[in-house]
């Protein structure tokens, strides 16, 4: 039986590039070889001179993922002022927010998200497929580890 979503008919969304999902707090942004492959390239670096430059590993007890870099304020390594210096190859964990399942499980999470992200019921409607297809690019990429290198 087919679960009907409350966003069954979409959600409305739009960046309002306030940057509060990429700065001012602590947090982790997970990369997959394939955000490796494109920052990578983006920054004209080899993969290894841009792990030891902007990512870090992070214990999540036992499992050893890799994850950009913070400053000491908690902004993204690439975040400026005015924004994401990589915004065009910036990762699918940033490519996807907010269409995270933790955020999509019911409506009260959705509205919850809406204090932190003034982007939530803005702007045009994002429609069910649009976030479907944002879990799956998220769900088939699988996070880099220290396993892979």
């Amino acid at each position: 039986m087919n679960e009907q979503k409350f966003y069954e008919n979409g959600l409305r969304f739009e960046c309002q590039r306030c940057s509060d999902c990429c700065r001012i707090d602590p947090g982790y942004v997970f990369l997959t070889k394939n955000d490796l492959d494109i920052l990578s390239h983006e920054t004209k670096m080899k993969k290894q001179d841009f792990l030891k430059k902007f990512c870090r590993v992070v214990d999540l007890g036992g499992i050893k993922r890799i994850s950009l870099i913070e400053m000491d304020n908690y902004d993204c390594v690439f975040w400026k002022e005015g924004g994401c210096e990589v915004y065009k190859a910036r990762p699918v964990q940033c490519r996807t927010y907010p269409f995270w399942i933790t955020y999509l499980e019911d409506e009260n999470d959705w509205k919850n998200l809406s204090k932190e992200c003034p982007g939530v019921g803005k702007g045009n409607i994002v429609t069910k497929k649009e976030i479907e297809e944002k879990i799956l690019e998220r769900q088939r990429e699988r996070y880099l580890t220290t396993d892979d290198f």
